[in-house]
C-alpha cells in the first residue's frame, strides 16, 4: 500500500520539476532484521525517489555497511541522510511521517539548491561560530509546531559547515528521549548539554546556539 498518495505525488512532481536544481541523494539506513518503521522509512524514500529523476535513493544496511554509516555519522536506525553537492549534515532519525514529511521535502529542495534561505542577519551570525555544533530536534509526527524547528536546524546546517542537524522521532528512540528528559516537543538539544524547548523563532535559536558554544566542550567537526 503506497504511503504517499497519488495526488500528493503529482503535486510533488510539479514542485520538484520547478524547484530542484542539483541531484539529491536520499541515503537510507536499515538492517536485515527490520527495526520499527525501517521498512516504512525505506518505502517513503523509494516512493519519493520515483517522483523526480533528480532524486537518487540509496539503501544501506546499518551492520553490513558500517563504514558508510560511520562516515555519515549514522548511529541509529531508521535513518535518512539528505546529501547534495556535499554532505551538509542533514539527518532524519525515525520515519519522517505526519507533519515531518514536509520537513523531508523541504530539506530535499534546500539541499538541491544548496541554499539555506536564512536571513542575512542569521547568516552573519553563523559566521561567528568557531566551534562545531550538533543539533538534535526531538519531534513526534503529530506535532504541528515541530517542523519549523527541524527546518530551521537543517537550514543552519546548510549555512555553516560547523553545524550538523538531526530530526529525532521521540517515540522511536525512547531511551534517547529519556536521556535528554524530553517531556514535550519540539525540544532541541545543542551539543548534548544545552536545551531549547518549544518552537522558537530563527533569531532566538541562533542566539541559543551562539550562547551554547561558549559553555560546552567542542565536538568533532563535520
Amino acid at each position: 500500500m503506497p504511503l504517499i498518495k497519488d495526488k500528493e505525488k503529482e503535486s510533488l512532481r510539479k514542485e520538484f520539476s520547478q524547484k530542484l536544481v542539483d541531484d539529491v541523494r536520499i541515503m537510507v539506513f536499515t538492517q536485515d532484521v527490520p527495526c520499527v518503521f525501517c521498512n516504512e522509512t525505506v518505502q517513503v524514500a523509494t516512493e519519493l525517489g520515483d517522483v523526480s529523476p533528480k532524486l537518487k535513493v540509496e539503501i544501506y544496511d546499518f551492520v553490513k555497511d558500517q563504514m558508510k554509516a560511520t562516515e555519515l555519522r549514522i548511529d541509529k536506525i531508521p535513518a535518512i541522510a539528505v546529501v547534495g553537492r556535499k554532505d551538509y549534515g542533514i539527518r532524519f532519525y525515525g520515519i519522517p511521517s505526519g507533519y515531518e514529511f514536509n520537513s523531508l521535502v523541504g530539506a530535499i529542495m534546500d539541499v538541491s539548491r544548496g541554499q539555506s534561505g536564512l536571513s542575512q542577519k542569521t547568516k552573519d551570525a553563523m559566521r561567528m561560530l568557531d566551534q562545531p555544533v550538533h543539533l538534535q530536534v526531538f519531534v513526534t509526527p503529530t506535532c504541528p509546531y515541530c517542523p519549523s524547528v527541524v527546518r530551521l536546524a537543517h537550514k543552519m546546517a546548510i549555512e555553516s559547515d560547523m553545524v550538523w542537524a538531526d530530526m529525532v522521532e521521540a517515540n522511536e528512540f525512547v531511551p534517547l528521549a529519556q536521556k535528554y528528559h524530553v517531556t514535550g516537543v519540539p525540544k532541541t538539544i545543542i551539543n548534548d548539554d544545552f536545551e531549547v524547548a518549544g518552537a522558537v523563532p530563527e533569531d532566538l535559536l541562533v542566539a541559543h546556539v551562539l550562547h551554547a558554544v561558549h559553555h560546552i566542550g567542542p565536538v568533532q567537526p563535520r
